[in-house]
């Protein structure tokens, strides 16, 4: 039990050093993006899909609070939206089929989105409908399998929350320190 924590420790901190070194200017961008409304008359609308609601209440209930959050399945109808809203989209892989279809209708309103997902292939047909390519700013979360490499040589461990909570959390550390630039 405690050689696989090691392994899993490990591993985990392998992606998240390697979304830290390759994601940089995109965590930059999406807090850029964020702070619009965050500064702005908007609010930042936070979409979680499946075990991705731990970043809508990590958002909006946590301790920490990003600034101006709300649900966007609080909304009545997305024509609620304003120019001035962003959104947060979250989910395991970028070619989700509910992530892209919140984010095409956020993009029919010209809502700018950001997206948190582990790029994968998209097959030919959906090539341009992924998170990743209707996101104006899009942090690869870069989990594309479990994490333990089992006896029988399947593997386990997929903590997909819990790298999107890391990437949340680089995303509100960024806006925090944007915002406290404008005061």
């Amino acid at each position: 039990m405690v050689r696989m924590l090691k392994i899993f420790t490990t591993q985990l901190q392998g992606v998240f050093n390697r979304i830290g070194s390759s994601e940089e200017f995109a965590f930059e961008d999406a807090a850029r993006l964020l702070a619009q409304a965050a500064v702005g008359d908007g609010r930042i609308y936070v979409h979680g899909v499946k075990e991705m609601k731990a970043i809508e209440a990590e958002a909006t209930e946590g301790a920490e609070p990003l600034a101006g959050a709300k649900l966007l399945s609080d909304l009545d109808s997305y024509h609620d939206l304003t120019d001035t809203d962003r959104a947060l989209i979250v989910s395991r892989f970028s070619t989700d089929e509910e992530a892209i279809s919140t984010a095409k209708a956020l993009k029919e309103l010209g809502i700018e989105i950001v997206g948190i997902s582990t790029v994968v292939d998209a097959t030919e047909s959906t090539e341009a409908e992924t998170l990743e390519n209707l996101a104006d700013v899009h942090i690869d979360m870069k989990l594309k399998k479990p994490l333990i490499p089992g006896d029988d040589g399947e593997r386990f461990g997929f903590p997909s929350s819990m790298v999107a909570l890391y990437v949340y959390h680089g995303v509100a550390f960024t806006l925090t320190e944007i915002l406290e630039e404008q005061e």
